[in-house]
């Protein structure tokens, strides 16, 4: 797959030129409303003085740091407000090519086809590194892949497009992995909330220098256009503290700082949101899930039933998962999903549906229908 090029735009555009209805099942965009506290949060912002008009602190206004680390168990000083949890996952791509001595970037097969992009991006060597039958990236084998190569690990939990979810014992040896080659690990963990198994660890809990941690709010509250994300770097005092540094000096030079305004009302969204809202959005997906895994075993197809995050993975008898099938999907039912083959070979012939529409009993029986 040729990851240089954006690929779930190419699905996008076709739906979108559709002469028919078409359900959208490509993207993950939340389809539900965020918490009151971020309209809340921007109504009164709408009201501050001049000077909250101004620029932020470049690496996030303090009290939103302060937040995040109190949440997280670290000190503020190792929190970077990014640009969404993409940029924080460029700033540590990047800082771990440049802090090891490797050139190579493991990922996993089935990839987030951006992971891959962004380190053909970068001038990255890859290596991919394929799940097992349960959908799992096994420890053994990315130490049986790692070598003195390789300067980043890249582990997505709760996992697009799997749906797989690790523990603490897995994240343990990930990192364990990443300090004996002497390399980074990312754990990519934006869909932390969105749980249904109950296995998810951070891989903060390692307590280890060889690793960065990413997130961001555009998932848990439903804004993915705020674009706030956020990175947590090993300690600047310890063996790997200038990865933190070099990443506060690219994020500067790149975006100079953040959205105030967006900061802002995720501060107040964060400090008046109950558990309940979290909880709710949790059981809406953990519905859809139930309800879309039934159609598709009516229609005869294979599936992952996912331990978390917005995905279902299906393979239809016959119907290999390319983007001409998808496109044969789009024209023929009216149900947009994104190719097997545009996250690697593993999966090459299933299909991925993002549930994060209300639509997904209605694709669900147009999917019934249309491969009965």
């Amino acid at each position: 797959m040729d990851y240089t090029e954006p690929q779930f735009f190419r699905v996008m555009q076709y739906a979108a030129r559709a002469d028919r209805d078409v359900v959208d099942m490509v993207s993950g965009n939340p389809d539900w409303d965020p918490p009151e506290g971020i309209r809340d949060g921007l109504r009164d912002y709408a009201e501050a003085p001049a000077d909250d008009y101004q620029y932020p602190p470049s690496v996030g206004m303090t009290p939103l740091r302060d937040e995040i680390a109190a949440r997280r168990g670290v000190d503020r000083n190792r929190v970077l407000v990014t640009n969404g949890a993409g940029e924080a996952n460029h700033l540590a791509m990047t800082g771990g090519l440049h802090r090891f001595d490797g050139n190579e970037i493991l990922l996993t097969d089935p990839v987030y086809p951006y992971y891959a992009g962004r380190a053909n991006f970068i001038g990255a060597d890859i290596s991919f590194v394929p799940v097992d039958e349960d959908n799992r990236l096994a420890p053994a084998d990315v130490r049986a892949a790692a070598s003195e190569e390789t300067a980043v690990i890249v582990v997505n939990s709760p996992n697009n497009p799997t749906g797989a979810v690790y523990d603490a014992d897995a994240m343990a040896e990930f990192a364990a992995i990443a300090e004996e080659y002497d390399a980074l690990l990312l754990s990519d963990e934006v869909y932390d909330h969105f749980d249904y198994a109950g296995r998810f660890s951070s891989a903060l809990r390692a307590d280890s220098d060889h690793v960065v941690a990413t997130n961001s709010f555009s998932k848990t509250m439903a804004i993915t256009g705020f674009r706030v994300g956020y990175a947590i770097f090993p300690p600047e005092d310890g063996p790997t503290g200038d990865l933190l540094e070099r990443a506060r000096t690219q994020h500067m030079l790149t975006n100079v700082t953040g959205s105030r305004p967006a900061q802002y009302a995720v501060l107040r969204a964060l400090k008046t949101t109950s558990p309940d809202y979290y909880a709710a959005c949790r059981r809406r997906l953990e519905a859809r899930v139930d309800e879309f895994c039934g159609a598709l075993a009516e229609a005869g197809a294979e599936y992952n039933r996912p331990d978390g995050g917005f995905y279902v993975m299906a393979r239809f008898p016959d119907f290999p998962g390319s983007f001409e099938n998808v496109y044969e999907l789009v024209d023929e039912a009216g149900v947009a999903g994104m190719p097997g083959e545009a996250f690697g070979d593993s999966r090459s012939d299933w299909i991925r549906f993002a549930l994060v529409t209300p639509r997904v009993d209605e694709a669900a029986t147009r999917l019934a229908e249309y491969f009965e």
